[in-house]
C-alpha cells in the first residue's frame, strides 16, 4: 500500500501516517513492528524514553525493507538538554538503532523547569551539520517554546509531535504551526483511553463510510494535515489504520468530530512530565 507523503519545509518528506512503538519492547515488540513494516508503515516512532531504540533497529534489519524508504524518528530525553549531552544522546540513539544517521530527531519535550530546551535544540542543529541527523523537530513544545528556538537559532523546527485528538483538537497550536511551516504530529491520536469511537460524529461518519470509528478518527487527523501516529502490536489492527486513503470525509463530517474537543468540557492534554510517552 503506497502512503501519500508530507512534504517538510526542509524539503524532506514524510509519511502521511506513522507507526508509534511506544511500548514495544523484546521479541514481542520486534515481531510487532516487523508486522507494521509488513503491513506498510514508513514512520517509526520512537525515543530513548521507549527503551526500545534497539528493538526498532532490529525489527528494520528483519523486516527486509530498504533503509532508505523508512523514515526513524526519535527523541532526546529532557534529562540531556545540555548541549554535550544532548548531542551524545544522538550518537547514543544511533548506537542503539544501529543506524548511521536518524531521519527526524526531536526534544521530547520542553523540560520547562530546568530550562534548557534552546541548547538542546542547538545541539540536534549541530546534529544535522554533522550528518547524524537528517531534520530537526520538537515534541509537545508550545508556540513560546516555538519561538524561543527559532529566536536562537534561526532554524524552524519541521515538526512539534503533540498530543492531538478528537477531545483535544489543539486548534490554535495548528494555526501556529501553519504559520510558521510546521508540520504537526499526533501521539495518542485516538484519544489515550478516552477514545471517543461512540461518539455520534465518529460514528456517523465510520458508518457512512463503511469504515471503524478508528479508521475515520485517522481519517480526520489526516484531512487536517495532521501525521497520526497509531499504535498497535496487533496486525490486523495495524492494517486497518493503515487504510486511510480509500475514502473521505465531508467537511461537515470533520468539524462535526473537530467540535467533541470543544463540547467535551473536560481538561485534556496531560503533564508532558508525567504522560506515558517522556
Amino acid at each position: 500500500m503506497a502512503i501519500p507523503t508530507r512534504t517538510l519545509q526542509d524539503g524532506t518528506t514524510l509519511p502521511a501516517t506513522g507507526f508509534g512503538t511506544y511500548p514495544l519492547t523484546g521479541e514481542d515488540g520486534i515481531r510487532a513492528m516487523v508486522s507494521a513494516l509488513e503491513a506498510g508503515y514508513r514512520l517509526l516512532d520512537t525515543a530513548v524514553n521507549y527503551g526500545n531504540e534497539v528493538e526498532v533497529g532490529e525489527a528494520i534489519r528483519r523486516s527486509g525493507v530498504p533503509r532508505d524508504q523508512i523514515v526513524v524518528q526519535t527523541k532526546v530525553p529532557g534529562r540531556d538538554h545540555a548541549f554535550d549531552r544532548a548531542v551524545a544522546s544522538i550518537e547514543g540513539s544511533l548506537e542503539r538503532l544501529g543506524l548511521e544517521q536518524v531521519d527526524v530527531a526531536l526534544i521530547h519535550w520542553p523540560n520547562p523547569s530546568v530550562g534548557l530546551y534552546v541548547d538542546a535544540y542547538r545541539a540536534l542543529v549541530h546534529c544535522r551539520e554533522r550528518g547524524l541527523v537528517r531534520s530537526v523537530g520538537v515534541s509537545n513544545f508550545t508556540e513560546q517554546h516555538l519561538g524561543d528556538v527559532i529566536q536562537a537559532t534561526g532554524v524552524t523546527p519541521v515538526l512539534n509531535q503533540v498530543e492531538l485528538h478528537p477531545l483535544f483538537p489543539q486548534e490554535r497550536l495548528r494555526a501556529t504551526h501553519e504559520r510558521l511551516g510546521i508540520l504537526t504530529e499526533a501521539w495518542s491520536p485516538l484519544g489515550k483511553r478516552n477514545a471517543p469511537f461512540a461518539a455520534d460524529p465518529v460514528a456517523a461518519a465510520a458508518e457512512a463510510h463503511g469504515v471503524t470509528p478508528a479508521q475515520a478518527i485517522l481519517r480526520w487527523h489526516v484531512q487536517l494535515g495532521v501525521v497520526p501516529l497509531p499504535k498497535s502490536a496487533d496486525p490486523e489492527r495495524q492494517r486497518t489504520n493503515l487504510e486511510l486513503f480509500g475514502f473521505e470525509l465531508s467537511a461537515d463530517e470533520v468539524a462535526a468530530i473537530s467540535a467533541l474537543g470543544r463540547a467535551d468540557g473536560r481538561l485534556f492534554g496531560g503533564d508532558p512530565n508525567t504522560h506515558e510517552e517522556m
